[in-house]
């Protein structure tokens, strides 16, 4: 999967730490936090959510709350005392749910898009609900592109990593070689797909936050995470929304 050739680099960042590192101008960074950010939102979307609103502080969760939106959100896995909603792709599936804005702040997918947000790039939602149809979105967009992975309170996260190989893997494969890296984080990513692809749900096993989660007694959403291809949608930042790349265009 090495290669030197390609209009449009790949990188992928492990880490909301090591962002300062990748961070580029005129890029595409696809953020992603598997369990469950990222895939609450493309859920919500899918089901007809009209935007959502990402934020980082609790403080934030309460202001708006006190203007009379709809908020989702936790920390470490526990809803917000002011959230009518937790971070469950499930919850999100709820029809009740459709053109309405969301607000939603979590312990990490938030996290990270309010760090890629102030770089001025285009910003998209990836997980493997929508891994095909960020792929095509984002060779349309004919710009390197950096996979921002959220993690785990700032740590390397399996899962995150996994999409990180599967969509950077699409990009080198099936786009007529417009991309290439010379990153070792994608290399590593790519191989650890490969290996785990087969078989994800097994695979997954191994992850810290899926234990996490079981603990907690949030592990239903894990087989729904790793689904791939259920949705067509791909959230896209627009100022402060993520709403839909298809009816923003």
């Amino acid at each position: 999967m090495y290669n030197e050739n390609g209009k449009y680099s790949i990188s992928v960042c492990f880490s909301p730490l090591s962002w300062h590192l990748f961070a580029k101008e005129d890029s595409v960074v696809v953020i992603v936090d598997i369990f469950r950010a990222t895939t609450a939102i493309c859920a919500a979307l899918h089901s007809g959510v009209r935007s959502i609103i990402p934020v980082a502080d609790i403080s934030e969760s309460e202001d708006y709350k006190k203007k009379g939106f709809i908020i989702a959100g936790e920390r470490d896995g526990q809803k917000l005392d002011c959230a009518d909603l937790g971070n469950s792709p499930f919850q999100f599936l709820n029809p009740d749910l459709a053109g309405k804005t969301v607000v939603l702040n979590t312990t990490n997918g938030t996290q990270a898009i309010r760090a890629a947000s102030s770089t001025g790039n285009v910003v998209a939602i990836g997980s493997f609900l929508n891994l095909d149809a960020v792929t095509r979105f984002v060779t349309l967009q004919s710009k390197p592109v950096v996979i921002f992975c959220a993690g785990w309170k700032n740590r390397f996260s399996l899962e995150d990593t996994l999409f990180a190989g599967a969509l950077a893997q699409n990009l080198i494969t099936r786009c007529n070689g417009d991309f290439h890296t010379m990153c070792d984080s994608v290399i590593a990513s790519i191989d650890l797909w490969q290996i785990a692809q087969n078989d994800l749900n097994a695979y997954i096993q191994k992850a810290a936050h899926r234990h996490r989660l079981r603990k907690m007694g949030l592990d239903d959403i894990l087989e729904f995470s790793l689904t791939q291809n259920f949705s067509n949608v791909v959230p896209v930042l627009s100022g402060i929304e993520l709403v839909d790349a298809e009816k923003q265009s």
